[in-house]
Protein backbone atom coordinates (compact mmCIF):
# COMPACT_ATOMS: atom_id res chain seq x y z
CA UNK A 1 0.00 0.00 0.00
CA UNK A 2 1.13 3.65 -0.51
CA UNK A 3 0.38 7.18 0.76
CA UNK A 4 1.76 9.84 0.11
CA UNK A 5 5.57 10.32 1.61
CA UNK A 6 5.46 13.18 4.93
CA UNK A 7 9.30 13.68 5.25
CA UNK A 8 7.93 14.81 8.78
CA UNK A 9 5.75 12.06 9.95
CA UNK A 10 7.70 9.62 7.91
CA UNK A 11 11.36 10.75 8.97
CA UNK A 12 11.72 8.84 12.16
CA UNK A 13 10.73 5.34 10.56
CA UNK A 14 13.05 5.16 7.25
CA UNK A 15 16.10 6.72 9.78
CA UNK A 16 15.99 2.44 9.55
CA UNK A 17 17.42 2.92 6.13
CA UNK A 18 19.00 6.11 6.17
CA UNK A 19 21.18 6.01 9.24
CA UNK A 20 22.07 2.53 8.41
CA UNK A 21 25.53 2.08 6.07
CA UNK A 22 24.80 -1.10 4.90
CA UNK A 23 21.29 0.20 3.73
CA UNK A 24 22.88 3.60 2.23
CA UNK A 25 25.51 1.66 0.50
CA UNK A 26 24.65 2.36 -3.24
CA UNK A 27 23.79 6.20 -2.34
CA UNK A 28 26.26 8.88 -3.37
CA UNK A 29 26.73 10.29 0.30
CA UNK A 30 26.08 7.37 2.67
CA UNK A 31 24.21 7.02 5.91
CA UNK A 32 22.86 10.39 7.76
CA UNK A 33 23.81 10.34 11.91
CA UNK A 34 20.12 11.71 13.16
CA UNK A 35 16.64 11.08 12.68
CA UNK A 36 16.59 14.81 12.02
CA UNK A 37 19.26 14.69 9.11
CA UNK A 38 16.81 11.60 7.79
CA UNK A 39 13.88 14.47 8.15
CA UNK A 40 15.99 16.70 6.23
CA UNK A 41 17.18 14.52 3.41
CA UNK A 42 13.58 13.68 2.83
CA UNK A 43 12.25 17.36 2.63
CA UNK A 44 15.10 17.94 0.04
CA UNK A 45 14.28 15.04 -2.26
CA UNK A 46 10.42 15.25 -2.02
CA UNK A 47 11.21 18.92 -3.01
CA UNK A 48 9.13 18.77 -6.67
CA UNK A 49 8.24 15.09 -6.44
CA UNK A 50 5.45 15.49 -4.04
CA UNK A 51 2.62 13.93 -6.24
CA UNK A 52 5.02 11.16 -7.11
CA UNK A 53 6.81 9.90 -4.26
CA UNK A 54 5.29 7.53 -1.34
CA UNK A 55 5.51 5.86 1.79
CA UNK A 56 4.98 2.38 1.66
CA UNK A 57 3.17 0.92 4.14
CA UNK A 58 1.42 -1.96 5.40
CA UNK A 59 -1.72 -0.16 6.17
CA UNK A 60 -2.83 4.01 5.93
CA UNK A 61 -1.62 4.62 9.34
CA UNK A 62 0.80 2.27 9.77
CA UNK A 63 4.81 3.67 10.23
CA UNK A 64 6.64 3.55 6.66
CA UNK A 65 8.44 0.59 5.42
CA UNK A 66 10.14 2.63 2.68
CA UNK A 67 9.79 4.94 0.20
CA UNK A 68 9.61 4.83 -3.82
CA UNK A 69 9.90 7.75 -5.82
CA UNK A 70 9.25 8.66 -9.60
CA UNK A 71 11.57 11.94 -10.44
CA UNK A 72 10.12 13.25 -13.25
CA UNK A 73 13.74 13.64 -16.13
CA UNK A 74 11.80 15.66 -19.02
CA UNK A 75 10.10 14.39 -22.16
CA UNK A 76 8.26 11.90 -20.47
CA UNK A 77 11.10 9.95 -18.78
CA UNK A 78 11.04 9.65 -15.39
CA UNK A 79 13.70 8.07 -12.86
CA UNK A 80 12.57 5.42 -10.08
CA UNK A 81 13.70 4.78 -6.97
CA UNK A 82 13.33 2.91 -4.06
CA UNK A 83 14.45 1.79 -0.50
CA UNK A 84 13.21 -0.47 2.06
CA UNK A 85 13.50 -0.78 5.86
CA UNK A 86 15.44 -3.58 6.18
CA UNK A 87 12.95 -5.26 8.33
CA UNK A 88 11.02 -5.06 5.56
CA UNK A 89 12.69 -6.90 2.49
CA UNK A 90 12.44 -10.00 1.41
CA UNK A 91 8.36 -9.92 1.61
CA UNK A 92 7.80 -8.62 -2.08
CA UNK A 93 6.91 -5.02 -0.87
CA UNK A 94 9.18 -3.21 -3.43
CA UNK A 95 7.69 -5.47 -6.59
CA UNK A 96 3.88 -4.74 -5.27
CA UNK A 97 5.07 -0.81 -4.77
CA UNK A 98 6.81 -0.19 -8.31
CA UNK A 99 3.47 -2.32 -9.84
CA UNK A 100 1.19 0.65 -8.68
CA UNK A 101 3.79 3.68 -9.06
CA UNK A 102 4.54 2.82 -12.59
CA UNK A 103 0.99 2.24 -13.17
CA UNK A 104 0.45 5.75 -12.16
CA UNK A 105 3.66 7.12 -14.27
CA UNK A 106 2.18 5.29 -17.23
CA UNK A 107 -1.46 5.58 -16.90
CA UNK A 108 -1.91 9.03 -15.17
CA UNK A 109 1.64 11.05 -16.46
CA UNK A 110 1.84 9.75 -19.95
CA UNK A 111 5.56 8.17 -19.86
CA UNK A 112 7.07 7.13 -22.55
CA UNK A 113 9.72 5.88 -20.24
CA UNK A 114 10.82 4.83 -17.16
CA UNK A 115 14.22 3.68 -16.03
CA UNK A 116 16.53 2.93 -13.26
CA UNK A 117 20.22 4.09 -12.62
CA UNK A 118 21.42 0.91 -10.73
CA UNK A 119 24.64 0.55 -8.95
CA UNK A 120 26.01 -3.12 -10.61
CA UNK A 121 27.08 -4.30 -7.15
CA UNK A 122 23.06 -3.93 -6.26
CA UNK A 123 21.95 -7.42 -7.44
CA UNK A 124 18.57 -7.54 -5.28
CA UNK A 125 17.79 -3.98 -7.56
CA UNK A 126 18.77 -5.64 -10.34
CA UNK A 127 17.09 -8.35 -10.16
CA UNK A 128 13.93 -6.48 -8.79
CA UNK A 129 13.66 -4.36 -11.93
CA UNK A 130 14.31 -7.47 -14.30
CA UNK A 131 11.04 -8.98 -12.56
CA UNK A 132 9.10 -6.00 -13.93
CA UNK A 133 10.15 -6.10 -16.98
CA UNK A 134 12.83 -3.71 -17.32
CA UNK A 135 15.37 -4.02 -20.16
CA UNK A 136 19.34 -3.77 -19.22
CA UNK A 137 20.09 -0.72 -21.59
CA UNK A 138 23.83 -0.32 -20.96
CA UNK A 139 26.41 0.55 -18.35
CA UNK A 140 27.68 3.72 -17.59
CA UNK A 141 31.72 3.69 -16.60
CA UNK A 142 32.71 5.50 -13.53
CA UNK A 143 29.45 7.07 -13.41
CA UNK A 144 29.10 8.30 -9.47
CA UNK A 145 31.54 9.63 -7.28
CA UNK A 146 30.70 8.23 -4.02
CA UNK A 147 31.10 7.47 -0.48
CA UNK A 148 33.02 4.05 -1.49
CA UNK A 149 34.58 5.59 -4.15
CA UNK A 150 33.81 5.88 -8.10
CA UNK A 151 30.99 3.71 -9.16
CA UNK A 152 29.15 2.64 -12.32
CA UNK A 153 25.77 2.25 -13.24
CA UNK A 154 23.72 0.30 -15.13
CA UNK A 155 20.45 1.63 -16.53
CA UNK A 156 17.72 -0.23 -17.12
CA UNK A 157 14.64 0.95 -18.76
CA UNK A 158 10.80 0.59 -19.41
CA UNK A 159 8.85 2.01 -22.17
CA UNK A 160 5.55 2.28 -22.49
CA UNK A 161 4.91 0.09 -24.99
CA UNK A 162 6.78 -2.63 -23.20
CA UNK A 163 4.68 -5.53 -22.02
CA UNK A 164 3.90 -5.05 -17.95
CA UNK A 165 4.66 -8.79 -16.51
CA UNK A 166 2.82 -7.74 -13.36
CA UNK A 167 -0.25 -7.16 -15.51
CA UNK A 168 -0.53 -10.75 -16.73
Amino acid sequence: MLRPLDPDRDGPALHAIFGDDEGCRFLPDGAVQSVADTVSLLKKWNDGTEDTTWAIVEAEDGAALGRVTMMPRGRNIWEAGIMLCPAAQGRGLAFTALCETLDIIFDQHHARRVYADIDPDNTPSVRLFERLGFQREGVLRANWDTHIGIRDSIIMGLVASDPRPWKS
